[in-house]
């Protein structure tokens, strides 16, 4: 019964885990958002011994701009916690950031 409620509750579980990534394009300066899903989009690194070393992803941006892909590379321990974060062709920036740049006026390219 306990389970039932949780359920018809609609309590969010570990599994509703996501990161948000804001970049910015290098070539136009165009802003993206991203959402990285922990517990589905991250594939697995393994040790020597085939055991769970952490988690990857490479994440493809796209803008609305200038159309030039650019590639986040995340790796993360074993409990899920983002190590390392790259980026090829924008840089990352945070939410408040990202909301300015997609408020201003839009210029043409």
């Amino acid at each position: 019964m306990h389970v039932l409620r949780q359920l018809f509750r609609g309590q969010r579980s570990p599994a509703d885990a996501v990161l948000h990534l804001y970049v910015r394009c290098s070539h136009c300066g165009a802003a993206v958002h991203v959402r990285v899903q922990l517990m589905h989009d991250l594939a697995v690194e393994f040790g020597a011994r085939e055991e769970v070393t952490g988690y990857y992803v490479r994440k493809e941006l796209l803008d609305d701009r200038c159309c030039r892909l650019m590639y986040a590379d995340l790796h993360f321990d074993r409990n899920r916690r983002e190590r390392t974060r790259t980026m090829e062709g924008g840089t990352f920036i945070d939410q408040v950031e990202f909301e300015r740049l997609n408020s201003a006026p839009k210029r043409v390219v």
